[in-house]
């Protein structure tokens, strides 16, 4: 059984994780802002830790998170956030959970991010979707020059449809969606699968079931 750490435990994916976890038997925590999603996280079978990630220190943060096997990084300002939102929850609050967990000693890290944020941005491109790449790229950067056993995922656009259970990985993949359904199946198959390491992976819907996709990738040169 292992103990994981869900920063942003009230979003959409993150709920799905929170309720897989619990199916299999792990212990799992979800941190959030808001107390009167509490009562959500209970119903997922998670303890909940209301922390605001854009005011607390690495050593708050740290210490919710001593004792879990790994963290998962799923917080995100939200499609109605400004500029300045993205950068102090989708940057800064990674940037603190990185550095929180070091703290803390949990060396497993899995953060989802966003399908193309390391390409060059349109001259025409929206400010609000700009800062929010520049967020999640800068993010990824800051993880990827940390010692911490990380993972990034990085999903198409995500939808409410039902998981199909495959899915196409990969350095680089076509732009496309992706149930969140099987985003929350990603994430457990990577914190299962240690090949994925060090990994930076494009992800959107495929033909590959999740845990042959991961090892396949995971098993390729880089």
């Amino acid at each position: 059984m292992s103990r994981i750490t869900i920063i942003g435990a009230h979003g959409a994916v993150a709920q799905r994780i929170l309720s897989r976890l619990y199916d299999r038997g792990d212990e799992a925590v979800g941190v959030i802002r808001n107390p009167e999603h509490g009562e959500d996280i209970l119903r997922l079978g998670g303890e909940t830790a209301v922390l605001d990630i854009e005011s607390a220190t690495i050593d708050q943060l740290a210490s919710v998170l001593t004792g879990s096997d790994a963290v998962v990084f799923a917080a995100g300002g939200g499609p109605n956030s400004g500029a300045a939102r993205k950068r102090t929850v989708d940057y800064a609050g990674s940037v603190l959970t990185a550095d929180a967990a070091t703290a803390a000693g949990v060396r497993r890290m899995v953060q989802i991010s966003a399908i193309g944020v390391d390409e060059p941005l349109a001259e025409d491109a929206d400010p609000g979707w700009a800062a929010y790449v520049d967020a999640k790229r800068d993010a990824d950067a800051y993880l990827k020059g940390t010692d911490l056993d990380w993972t990034i995922l990085r999903p198409g656009g995500l939808t409410s449809d039902d998981g199909t259970g495959s899915v196409q990985l990969g350095i680089e993949v076509e732009r496309a969606s992706i149930p969140r359904d099987d985003v929350a199946e990603l994430v457990l198959a990577v914190l299962d699968d240690p090949t994925s390491i060090g990994r930076v992976w494009e992800v959107v819907s495929g033909s590959t079931p999740i845990a042959d996709a991961v090892a396949a990738a995971g098993s390729a040169t880089s």
